[in-house]
């Protein structure tokens, strides 16, 4: 796919994620035109100031909320990437209503908009926590995830066509655990909900050049899921400060153990390539006129499978973990910080 002649907008352009995306998209992919949607003026402010300042880029204010709003900023687009949400748990816990308005409703706009404004392709990030969610913030991804696979329904007779990427947590993102190790790190003692937890890991550049490869690769339709390393949660906080105390204080509302990106139930209309899983839908009338091939280029899941942190084939060891999180740790010596 030549990018070169695309014009490009990210939702919630200003977080860790649209960061990344902006950087490795200027480097490698050269796009014609990228676009920040975001709702925070000061933070495009911000932004510019700190040197995304390219010919290429444009800056434009806006909600996932206003649906008119996006229509307008999605005129002459050819790709959205929609990364826009709440996303901390104890916060879309406390405002439901808040989240549901952002996570749901305003996918639902980018949706329509896009719709509208004639864009050709549109993917949505989700995470983990869309599987069997227990908390709202997953609920309302997995939501999110619905609405984005079934609207190719709604999109018969145009070009646009809608998928999801689903990955775990970011390591180096806003809301990672790691500055928090970090911080408690100089007190000499680690807080960690349960010795046994394990999570997904990724990195920004990975979760970046994955969604380029999965933009390039969809149909319309597909949940992609790439194949990445867990930890455990314990490893991580001997990564960070070797010879601090860790405090076991009991899992909290809306946590897991251990998270899941491909249950039971989607591992019978998943397959499996080298680097990823494919999860389409259970009941994609329209994914044939696509021209999906899916079947053909990957490998049937066995009965029963499940994609699970505490099952993973892939694993990252203590010295593997702290190689990985010493520029996070340069960052925020150095009085960076996380996007």
């Amino acid at each position: 796919m030549d990018w070169t002649d695309k014009v490009v907008l990210i939702t919630g352009g200003t977080g860790s994620f649209g960061k990344k995306f902006i950087e490795v998209m200027l480097k490698d992919f050269h796009p014609g035109k990228i676009i920040v949607y975001s709702r925070d003026e000061l933070k495009q402010h911000e932004m510019r100031a700190s040197g995304y300042d390219h010919p290429a880029l444009r800056y434009f204010i806006g909600d996932v909320r206003d649906r008119d709003r996006l229509i307008r900023a999605f005129h002459g687009v050819d790709i959205v990437v929609h990364a826009a949400a709440l996303k901390q748990v104890p916060a879309c816990e406390y405002n439901p209503s808040e989240a549901i308005k952002t996570n749901i409703l305003g996918s639902s706009n980018v949706i329509d908009a896009a719709l509208e404004a004639g864009v050709k392709k549109v993917l949505a990030l989700s995470t983990d926590k869309a599987v069997n969610p227990v908390n709202l913030y997953g609920a309302t991804k997995l939501a999110a995830e619905k609405l984005f696979v079934q609207s190719n329904a709604y999109a018969a007779g145009t070009s646009t066509r809608f998928s999801c990427v689903r990955y775990g947590n970011v390591v180096g993102s806003r809301g990672s655990v790691v500055p928090v190790f970090i911080q408690q790190r100089q007190a000499g003692k680690i807080t960690i909900t349960d010795e046994r937890m394990t999570r997904f890991w990724i990195s920004l550049e990975q979760g970046v050049r994955f969604v380029a490869r999965c933009i390039e690769q969809m149909h319309g339709g597909e949940v992609f899921v790439p194949k990445i390393p867990s930890m455990k949660v314990v490893d991580l906080a001997r990564a960070i400060a070797p010879e601090a105390e860790v405090q076991v204080v009991g899992i909290r509302p809306g946590e897991k153990l251990h998270e899941v990106l491909i249950n039971e139930d989607e591992a019978r209309t998943s397959v499996e390539l080298e680097d990823m899983f494919v999860v389409q839908p259970p009941m994609g009338f329209w994914a044939r006129p696509f021209g999906w091939d899916w079947q053909e280029r990957g490998a049937a899941l066995p009965d029963g499978f499940r994609y699970g942190s505490n099952t993973n084939q892939q694993w990252l060891d203590v010295e593997q973990i702290r190689q990985i999180i010493q520029p996070i740790e340069l960052a925020l010596a150095n009085g960076k910080g996380l996007s």
